[in-house]
């Protein structure tokens, strides 16, 4: 009943890391439906954030696989699945240093999550709850032609802080799914070497006299033996 409790639990868990959550919607009063990992995804697009892109894209494959392994008893996969949500918690905990701008870590370097390629932001910089966005004419000397030069202001929540939430659930959800898989694995592994195991232990020695065999067959607990003889 455990093992059966533990493993709904993880699908459950591997369910809600793809699952639908209700985001606010930027300058409107409605809210919408998203999907967790998803969406994080549609919006690091949106804001050109290629490490994350492909951070998440990683994690969505590996969770359907965990979600696979789960579903069809395979341990293997739950490993794979409980190895990556470390790795996955490690990431989400650097992006929270990250943008909470910890150490020496800046938001404003274009290297680590853009790869240098683009000067682009959080799409949530432009388009958080209550975000006015204003062209500043001219744009400086220094602004690329292909970029425009604004000012954001009015915001009800800083984009930092959205993203720093968005990391935060994944951690919680992290957690909870490695703590269920290393359960299921552990459920599974010893289902299998309980189904692998005779019913009892069972010894058997044959001595030839002869054309005379003495057949001794050893209980489970070495306590209730019988022989037969055989011509």
């Amino acid at each position: 009943m455990g093992y059966c409790s533990g493993r709904c639990t993880l699908i459950f868990i591997c369910g809600m890391q793809l699952s639908k959550t209700n985001v606010p919607q930027a300058k409107q009063s409605v809210n919408r439906d998203t999907v967790c990992v998803l969406e994080r995804q549609i919006f690091d697009f949106l804001g050109y954030q290629w490490a994350p892109i492909l951070a998440n894209f990683v994690h969505i494959i590996i969770v359907i696989l965990g979600l696979f392994g789960t579903i069809q008893y395979r341990p293997r996969y739950i490993t794979g699945y409980a190895v990556w949500l470390v790795l996955w918690v490690t990431w989400n905990v650097f992006v929270i240093c990250f943008y909470l701008e910890a150490g020496d870590l800046s938001k404003e370097t274009d290297l680590i999550l853009t790869f240098n390629i683009s000067m682009h932001r959080s799409w949530w910089m432009e388009n958080g709850p209550g975000c006015t966005v204003t062209s500043v004419t001219p744009a400086p000397d220094w602004a690329p032609e292909d970029h425009r030069y604004i000012t954001v202001s009015g915001c009800f929540l800083e984009y930092q802080y959205i993203e720093v939430a968005h990391s935060s659930l994944q951690i919680v959800l992290a957690l909870a799914g490695f703590i269920y898989a290393c359960y299921v694995v552990k459920c599974i592994t010893e289902e299998e070497d309980s189904s692998r195991a005779p019913a009892g232990r069972a010894n058997w020695l044959c001595k030839l006299t002869g054309q005379h065999c003495h057949l001794l067959c050893l209980s489970g607990d070495d306590n209730h033996p019988w022989s037969r003889d055989f011509k």
